[in-house]
């Protein structure tokens, strides 16, 4: 019989007493048993985490490089545009330098035409 009438109050103390005993009891045996898989779970998880942080850092490692790089390229775009912008201011001033030296010339040319002129007819007067 499970529960005999006859049960007095210090009866079902230890009866309580007994039970929370072999259910703490069960509990610290299921808790010893689980303990090597336990810790083969914990040690996997632990794994699994230290592979994703390299994962991440190795992320972050290859988006630095490729940032660094469009830098660089960013960098030596402007640096072409600069040179061809540069070389483009160049050589607008070397032509006009050279049309500059052109119209002088042409100029001396015709003063130096006009004298010779000028000359000759004060020759053929005198």
């Amino acid at each position: 019989m499970k529960n005999a009438r006859n049960n007095e109050l210090s009866d079902r103390r230890s009866a309580a007493a007994e039970a929370k005993a072999a259910l703490l009891n069960a509990y610290r045996d299921a808790k010893d048993k689980a303990e090597p898989t336990r810790q083969a779970k914990q040690a996997e998880r632990q794994a699994v985490a230290a592979a994703r942080e390299e994962r991440r850092a190795e992320r972050e490692r290859v988006k630095r490089e490729e940032l660094e790089q469009a830098k660089a390229a960013e960098a030596e775009r402007q640096a072409a545009a600069e040179a061809a912008a540069r070389a483009d201011a160049d050589a607008r001033e070397a032509a006009d330098k050279d049309r500059i030296a052109r119209v002088i010339a042409d100029e001396a040319a015709r003063k130096a035409a006009r004298d010779l002129r000028y000359a000759n007819r004060k020759a053929r007067k005198s």
